[in-house]
C-alpha cells in the first residue's frame, strides 16, 4: 500500500495521518495519555471504568443503544482499551462512512454523560470482569508481577483497579478525572486508511473544537530499589502452577531495547525457541511458555511466563535458570541470531496489514516516543544487534538482585526461600 505517514498540529490538535490509498476502509483512533499509572490510590481503576462509560451515552446520543445502533448499521468495528500509560477509542468502517465514525468517536471522547444509573449498572460489569481476572491465573499472574516489581505505587496497581474504588466512584469523579487528563496536549488523533487529509482534518477540527485545552495531569513517576531476589506467592489450589519470572530491565527509550527484543526471541518466542523446546517439547511440563519484554516510559522488565505441571514446577524453574546462565556464559551461534532477527522482522511485517494495524502500531509509537519509526529503521536496528551485545545484556539482566518471581499455586508464603534458591 502507498503510504506517507505525517504528523500535523492544527489549531492545537495533534494529528497522525496514515494514508493507505488501496484500502477500502478507514480507522479513526483517539489516543490519550491516561491509564492506570496516572491514578492515585484513591482513583485506582477510574481510567478503565471511564473508558467503559464513554459508550453509555452522550448529549447527542443519550443512550448506549442509539450509539451502538448507529455503528452497527454501517457494519463498523469499534471498541476501546485501557493500558497502563494510555487509553484509546476507535472505529473502523468502509471509506464511505468516514463522516459517521469521525462524528461518533469524537462525540464519545468529548461528550459522554456519565449518568449515575449507567455508572451503577456498569459497576457490576466491571466487578465481574475483575472476578474473571481473579479466577483466571494466566491473567491474574500479570497483575501480580507488576505488584511485586512496583509495590505501593500506581505502576503496581492492576489496570482494572481496586474493588473498593470501583464501588465508590461517582459522576463527579469521572468528570473531574476526565477534565484533568483528556486535554488537547495529551491527545493524539490517528486516521488510517483511504481518506482525503485536508477534508478529514477540517472535519475533525470542527468536531473537536470544544476539547479541553492544556497540558493536563501527568503520570506518577515509578520508583524502585532492589538489592536481592524477590518472591510473591499467591496461594491457590489449581491444576497448574502459573508464574512469571521477571528480570528488571530499563525503560522504552533505552537503545538496548532492540537487543532485548532479540534476546527475548531467542529465549522464548516461537515454537523453536529455547524454552519452548526445553520445557514443552522435551519435558512435556507446560502447555504455554514464552518470554516477553514489557517496557514503559520509566520502568521495564524481561518476563518469562508459564503454566506448568504441579509436579514439575521446580524442575522447570531450574531449566529456565540454566538457559539464562547459558546466555550469560556461552555466545549464541550465528544461525540462532539470524533466525531470531528474521522472526522479529517477519512478525512485524505480518502485524501491519489493515488500517487498524497501522493506526495502533504508529499511533502508540507516536504517543510514547513523539516520533515514528519506519519498518526499515527498525529492521536496521535489529540487524545491528550482535552476539556480544546479547551476551552483555544477559549478564546485565540475569543477576540475583534483578530477579523477581510471582507464582500462583498450592504453596505457602513460608516457601519463598525455596524459590529464591531456584532463581539465583
Amino acid at each position: 500500500m502507498n503510504k506517507k505517514i505525517s504528523f500535523i498540529n492544527k489549531e492545537g490538535l495533534n494529528f497522525l495521518l496514515i494514508p493507505l490509498k488501496e484500502s477500502h476502509n478507514i480507522t479513526f483512533l483517539i489516543l490519550v495519555k491516561a491509564g492506570s499509572e496516572y491514578e492515585s490510590e484513591k482513583e485506582a481503576g477510574i481510567s478503565h471504568f471511564l473508558e467503559h462509560m464513554c459508550f453509555k451515552g452522550t448529549e447527542k446520543r443519550p443512550n448506549k443503544k442509539i450509539l451502538s445502533t448507529e455503528l452497527d448499521s454501517i457494519g463498523a468495528s469499534y471498541n476501546a482499551f485501557t493500558g497502563r500509560e494510555y487509553t484509546g477509542y476507535f472505529a473502523k468502517a468502509a471509506t464511505e462512512h468516514i463522516d459517521k465514525i469521525l462524528d461518533i468517536i469524537s462525540d464519545i471522547y468529548l461528550n459522554s454523560l456519565f449518568k449515575e444509573e449507567e455508572i451503577n449498572k456498569e459497576r457490576g460489569v466491571i466487578l465481574e470482569e475483575k472476578n474473571y481476572y481473579e479466577d483466571t491465573p494466566r491473567l491474574k499472574i500479570e497483575d501480580l508481577i507488576f505488584e511485586l516489581l512496583y509495590k505501593n505505587q500506581p505502576s503496581g496497581q492492576p489496570i482494572i483497579g481496586n474493588e473498593k474504588v470501583i464501588k465508590s466512584l461517582t459522576q463527579k469523579d469521572f468528570i473531574r478525572y476526565k477534565n484533568k487528563h483528556y486535554t488537547n496536549e495529551k491527545t493524539l488523533i490517528v486516521l488510517s486508511g483511504n481518506f482525503n487529509p485536508t477534508e478529514a482534518i477540517k472535519k475533525i477540527t470542527n468536531l473537536m473544537k470544544n476539547i479541553k485545552r492544556g497540558k493536563g495531569g501527568q503520570k506518577f513517576k515509578t520508583h524502585y530499589k532492589q538489592t536481592k531476589p524477590a518472591i510473591l506467592i499467591n496461594p491457590k489450589k489449581t491444576d497448574q502452577n502459573h508464574f512469571i519470572l521477571a528480570a528488571r530491565a530499563f525503560n522504552c527509550f533505552d537503545k538496548r531495547r532492540y537487543t532485548l527484543s532479540v534476546l527475548s526471541t531467542i529465549l522464548g518466542e516461537g515454537m523453536s525457541s529455547r524454552l519452548f523446546q526445553k520445557v514443552r517439547e522435551d519435558l512435556g511440563a507446560a502447555y504455554y511458555i514464552n518470554s516477553f519484554d514489557e517496557l514503559g516510559v520509566d520502568h521495564g522488565f524481561l518476563g518469562i511466563s508459564s503454566g506448568v505441571s504441579l509436579d514439575k514446577t521446580e524442575e522447570v524453574l531450574r531449566v529456565i535458570k540454566n538457559e539464562l546462565d547459558l546466555l550469560k556464559n556461552v555466545e549464541i551461534s550465528n544461525e540462532e541470531l539470524k533466525k531470531a532477527k528474521n522472526y522479529i522482522k517477519g512478525k512485524l511485517a505480518l502485524s501491519l496489514e489493515t488500517s487498524n494495524d497501522y493506526a495502533f502500531h504508529y499511533g502508540l509509537q507516536y504517543l510514547i516516543y513523539n516520533k515514528i519509526y519506519p519498518l526499515k529503521e527498525i529492521y536496521k536496528k535489529i540487524d545491528e544487534v550482535d552476539k556480544k551485545s546479547i551476551q552483555n545484556l544477559a549478564r546485565f539482566l540475569f543477576r540475583p538482585e534483578k530477579m523477581n518471581l510471582a507464582i500462583i499455586g498450592n504453596y505457602s508464603q513460608k516457601e519463598e526461600g525455596k524459590f529464591k534458591k531456584l532463581i539465583i
